[in-house]
């Protein structure tokens, strides 16, 4: 297991590059993927061996450690915190697949991993495993991953259909450099498309069973304190980086806050206005609620894990709705500062104005849509059932 020295190792790594994260931001917004030099810095900071098991020489962090960290590096640039949070939540899906797999896979000790969970691809099956088609679209991280996961329906010849996550090389796929955005340009997020390609059979799994850790011929099953809930899994660093966002832009707001005065008024120093005071106040408590509420999920979800069980049904339907208004309030936080950040804000030098649109975009990912999170979460309140499966 992870001890505390790993995780502070990591922080402090991240922590100083934080502020050459922020300066690439637009370079990387520029050439629609992040720049090399901030992957390599990740990568030496140890983020891409959090997930990886300590048996391949991962550093095996739990969830709690591993939000903490995607936190910090979105203070300093929200679509290299979403890159990452996407290739880390893919990284732990990878240790729910039998063991054979998960040898090849984290071979080197430090893995980035991509998916796509629509099934936008179809899987034949044939001697020894699939032949997979398919394309997907918005394709976090396939630029620059190792693997990738492609979720597929099985078309089995005796006509019934099933749905499974096939784990696929990157260099199997083509990538189609589609990605043309005004939000989260640097996350990279083209389209990948298989062609004939074949997966062999330990390298699928059933949609079904890899959403509840129930997947078979691997030696890491139990209450080994890292089998949680892969949609609350995801969710929770999805938060994060809301939460890693909204700090960053509150960093920023201060920054550029002393000798500003409020043009066409009286007012030399916006920060002696009541207003202004306000602002800051309203923003940072959004921030902290925010935070605190997440201590409720991750708390919720690693005494699961500890105890080698899965979040019921209705738990995992809070989770959705606690998390969806965790990045709801992020985004107000972030939405009060841009707004109290005069006309310059838009200037595109103006690291704030990105932090703004890349957290609005990202606001409209089908899995933090506020609404949609806190339907959920009000029907197991009710009494009633969640209304999904997907939790």
């Amino acid at each position: 297991m992870a001890t505390n020295d790993d995780l502070a190792a990591v922080l402090e790594a991240v922590d100083s590059i934080v502020p050459t994260l922020r300066e690439n931001g637009r370079a990387a917004e520029d050439r629609g993927w992040l720049l090399d030099e901030s992957i390599e810095l990740l990568e030496k900071a140890g983020v891409f061996r959090m997930a990886v098991p300590r048996r391949f020489g991962g550093l095996d962090l739990p969830l709690a450690d591993q939000a903490r960290v995607i936190t910090e590096i979105g203070r300093g640039c929200p679509a290299a915190a979403w890159v990452t949070m996407v290739w880390v939540t893919s990284t732990w899906t990878a240790t729910l697949y039998p063991d054979r797999a998960q040898e090849e896979v984290f071979a080197s000790g430090s893995v980035k991993i991509s998916s796509a969970f629509a099934p936008t691809g179809v899987a034949v099956p044939t001697e020894g495993g699939y032949l997979l088609n398919g394309t997907w679209k918005f394709n976090t991280g396939c630029k620059g991953a190792d693997w990738d996961f492609t979720a597929a329906m099985v078309r089995n010849p005796d006509g019934t259909e099933g749905e499974i996550m096939a784990l696929v090389p990157m260099s199997n796929l083509k990538i189609v450099d589609d990605w043309d955005v005004s939000a989260g340009a640097a996350t990279g997020s083209a389209t990948a498309v298989a062609e004939d390609v074949f997966v062999p059979a330990h390298h699928a799994v059933s949609f079904e069973e890899v959403m509840v850790s129930a997947t078979g011929d691997r030696s890491n099953t139990g209450a080994t304190g890292r089998n949680y809930g892969l949609l609350s899994f995801v969710m929770a660093e999805c938060a994060a980086v809301f939460i890693g966002i909204a700090r960053g832009a509150y960093e920023l707001f201060l920054e550029r806050l002393p000798g500003r005065g409020i043009t066409y008024t009286d007012w030399t120093d916006q920060k002696l206005h009541p207003l202004t005071q306000i602002q800051v106040a309203t923003a940072a408590n959004k921030i902290d609620a925010a935070e605190a509420l997440s201590a409720r999920w991750l708390t919720l979800l690693q005494e699961r894990a500890d105890a080698g069980e899965q979040p019921t049904d209705a738990e995992k339907a809070i989770v959705r709705g606690q998390t969806g208004f965790a990045a709801q309030l992020a985004k107000e936080a972030v939405e009060i500062l841009h707004n109290a950040s005069g006309g310059s804000v838009i200037r595109r030098d103006v690291h704030l104005q990105r932090f703004h649109r890349d957290i609005q975009g990202f606001s409209l990912h089908a899995l933090a849509n506020s609404d949609v999170n806190l339907e959920l979460q009000g029907r197991v309140l009710v009494g009633l059932e969640p209304g999904t499966v997907f939790l």
